[in-house]
């Protein structure tokens, strides 16, 4: 059972920094439960806002409806209450539903409502789409608007209206003006979360349209710098987020902008770099090179 209602869930979840966990694999790409539940115990250590399971840096992409059922469960046994478990739903609509409802019958605090998969829409029927996942489950949903599924500031006020468990807008855009109207329109009747690829280079300025949190990919594998960049970006000290992106963030981005899928690699690697092995990504994605771990576990080493 939920520990959270949507309004409670929307509270906590701007109130620090969001984890997004890698699902471990064994070499043979089947799902490491023991090595997840580790994993997951190592980070309980640090203060985080909310663990969204089997999400984007999670492979949830990757993963059968049984296995993200699986997972979901595993963080929900593993964190046990201690913060809010935020499990995926993804796909059309029908797929969706079934996800949130699993969701909750597995016990987590919310759902991350993702792109349907692959297909284009308009506006009216994503916002269809989004109202119909959210009237089939209690839980507090997080809608990702990003890729083929970008909301319109619009269609965001227009479903924030119609759906009162719709607790969460995270942007994976990056788009300036639409955020600054998104938030011009609903204000604080949501929590909006940053949801670009490595967030910390964007955090600084969306925290000033309105973007109290983000989701750290590297809280994976150096925790107390994602914290200690996390407070930095609350307090505006401009010289130190600067500072700190130049000393690991921006360089860590040019060996992830080598390729396609390695916003997700890139985080499986730092856990290898640091003698916490996750195993290797599922196709279609690819590991690191081994001279490029090697460069990251140098970069790593210079903020430790």
């Amino acid at each position: 059972m939920t520990h959270y209602s949507p309004a409670e869930l929307a509270a906590q979840l701007k109130t620090g920094l969001l984890s997004f966990p890698v699902t471990h694999f064994t070499p043979d790409l089947s799902f490491d439960e023991a090595g997840y539940r580790e994993h997951l115990s190592w980070l309980s250590q640090y203060d985080v806002a909310g663990l969204f399971a089997a999400g984007g840096t999670g492979e949830g992409f990757s993963l059968t409806p049984a296995e993200i059922d699986k997972v979901v469960r595993t963080a929900v046994s593993e964190v046990n209450g201690r913060v809010p478990v935020i499990a995926p739903a993804t796909g059309g609509t029908a797929t969706a539903i079934e996800q949130a409802q699993a969701a909750e019958a597995a016990g987590a605090d919310g759902v991350l409502l993702l792109p349907p998969y692959l297909t284009e829409a308009g506006q009216r029927g994503l916002s269809e789409h989004v109202s119909a996942v959210c009237r089939s489950t209690n839980l507090g949903v997080t809608v990702y608007s990003r890729a083929n599924a970008i909301l319109t500031d619009v269609t965001v006020a227009e479903l924030a209206d119609r759906n009162a468990n719709l607790v969460c807008l995270k942007d994976g855009v990056g788009n300036i003006e639409l955020m600054t109207r998104t938030y011009a329109r609903v204000g604080d009747r949501l929590t909006y979360i940053g949801g670009l690829p490595t967030a910390e280079t964007f955090a600084l300025p969306l925290l000033q349209l309105g973007v109290s949190t983000y989701s750290s990919a590297i809280f994976n594998f150096v925790p107390e710098f994602a914290l200690g960049f996390y407070a930095d970006v609350v307090a505006q000290d401009r010289e130190s987020v600067y500072r700190k992106l130049n000393e690991f963030v921006i360089p860590y981005l040019d060996i992830r902008d080598r390729m396609k899928g390695y916003a997700v690699s890139i985080v499986k690697a730092g856990l290898t770099a640091i003698g916490r092995s996750a195993g290797p990504v599922r196709p279609p994605l690819q590991d690191l090179t081994t001279e490029e771990v090697a460069q990251l576990t140098d970069l790593i080493g210079k903020i430790q």
